[in-house]
C-alpha cells in the first residue's frame, strides 16, 4: 500500500496571529510542503480542483508543473480534475506536457467534483451532470490510448482522425475515476478497466466495501486483468506527535471548513464528538502519531479488500504551516510501516 497527500490549496489563516495568508505566499507555502513530502519518500502529491473564494487551486495543471521542475521523485496527481466543465482534448494536453517537464511522474484523477460553481461558470447545465461526465471520459481515454482519435458527442466537436500532441512519457497517461457514493459511477470505472479512487469524506471506510466489490465485479465482467482494477482512497487525515497534539492542530479548521459548507447546504453544524468519533478505530479520519496512523491504514485496507494507496487530505483554512510540515514528516515514517500491508 502507498501513502501520499492532497491538498485543495485552502486559503490559510494563521491561528496564531488572525492573519490571512497572502495568495503568493500560501504558494510558496505549497511549493515547500510538496517538496517536503519529496523528501519524505512520500509516493504522490495531489492537487484539487475548485472554483471558490477559500480555495487557491482552479488550475491544478499549473501548480503541479511547477511542483513537477522542484521534486525529483514523488508522483502528482489531480484529485481532482472536474472533467465534466472541461475540454478532454486540453486536460489531456496539459497533463501530457506537466509529464513530460516531471518526466513521467503525473497521473490524472478525473471525477465530477463535490461542489457545483464549474458548471455555471463554464456555461454549462446541471441537468447534464452525468451526460458530460460519461461523454468526456469516454473522449479523456481515447485520447490517451491513440495518438489519432476519431470520436463524437453531444457536447463537443467531433473529431475525425485527428492527432492530438504532445504524447506523455508516460503510454498511456493514468486516468483514474474519483467517485463518491454512486454505485453506477463504481460500476461505470469498473466496465472501463480503470482504476478507482473512492473519497471517504466522513463514516466508516467499510461501509464501501460493496461498492467497491461492485466495482472488481464489474471490471471483471468487462474482461479486464484484475491487476488494473486498482483501488485508492482520499480521506482526512493529520499527524502530529501524539493523538492530541494532531488533533488539537487539525480540528479548528476542519470545523471551520464543515460549518461554512454546512450554511450553505443547509446541514447541522459539525461537533467535536462527531469528530472524535470519524477519528476512532472504525472512522474515515486518519488522525494520530505514525503508529497509530499506519494501524489504521493497515485496517482500513483489510476491511475493503485491499487497497493500492491512501491519500490524506491534510489542508485546512486554520492551519499552522509548520504543523503541515511536521505532519507531513510524520507520515514519511509510515511509509516502511505499511509497505507490505
Amino acid at each position: 500500500m502507498k501513502v501520499g497527500v492532497d491538498s485543495f490549496v485552502a486559503k490559510v489563516t494563521d491561528p496564531d496571529t488572525e492573519a490571512v495568508v497572502g495568495p503568493v505566499e500560501r504558494f510558496q507555502h505549497l511549493l515547500e510542503e510538496i517538496e517536503t513530502a519529496d523528501r519524505a519518500g512520500l509516493y504522490s502529491y495531489g492537487i484539487g480542483e475548485h472554483h471558490r473564494a477559500e480555495y487557491y487551486d482552479a488550475a491544478p495543471g499549473v501548480i503541479l508543473a511547477a511542483a513537477a521542475a522542484r521534486t525529483r521523485q514523488i508522483r502528482l496527481r489531480s484529485a481532482v480534475t472536474v472533467l465534466s466543465a472541461a475540454d478532454p482534448v486540453r486536460v489531456f494536453q496539459e497533463y501530457a506536457t506537466v509529464d513530460l517537464i516531471s518526466g513521467g511522474r503525473v497521473e490524472l484523477v478525473v471525477g465530477r467534483g463535490s461542489f457545483t460553481e464549474a458548471f455555471p461558470l463554464f456555461g454549462l447545465s446541471f441537468d447534464d451532470y452525468d451526460e458530460l461526465f460519461t461523454e468526456k471520459l469516454d473522449l479523456l481515454v481515447a485520447l490517451t490510448r491513440s495518438e489519432r482519435v476519431t470520436w463524437s458527442g453531444k457536447h463537443r466537436p467531433a473529431l475525425n482522425d485527428q492527432p492530438v500532441f504532445p504524447r506523455p512519457a508516460q503510454d498511456p497517461l493514468p486516468v483514474w475515476v474519483g467517485v463518491g457514493g454512486s454505485p453506477e459511477s463504481f460500476v461505470r470505472a469498473g466496465l472501463l478497466g480503470l482504476p478507482l479512487m473512492v473519497a471517504i469524506i466522513g463514516g466508516e471506510p467499510r461501509q464501501f466495501a460493496p461498492l467497491i466489490d461492485l466495482y472488481r465485479r464489474a471490471g471483471e465482467q468487462g474482461g479486464h486483468d484484475p491487476a488494473q482494477l486498482k483501488v485508492g482512497l482520499h480521506c482526512f487525515g493529520f499527524l502530529g506527535d501524539d493523538v492530541a497534539k494532531a488533533t488539537n492542530a487539525f480540528y479548528p479548521g476542519w470545523e471551520a471548513m464543515f460549518t461554512t459548507i454546512a450554511r450553505e447546504r443547509g446541514g447541522m453544524p459539525p461537533t467535536r464528538r462527531q469528530f472524535d468519533a470519524t477519528r476512532g478505530p472504525d472512522g474515515a479520519y486518519v488522525v494520530g502519531d505514525p503508529d497509530q496512523v499506519a494501524t489504521k491504514l493497515a485496517r482500513i485496507s483489510e476491511q475493503l479488500g485491499g487497497v493500492d494507496r491512501i491519500n490524506l487530505q491534510m489542508t485546512n483554512p486554520r492551519l499552522r504551516h509548520a504543523d503541515l510540515l511536521h505532519s507531513i514528516e510524520l507520515l514519511g515514517e509510515v511509509v516502511p510501516k505499511i509497505a507490505d500491508a
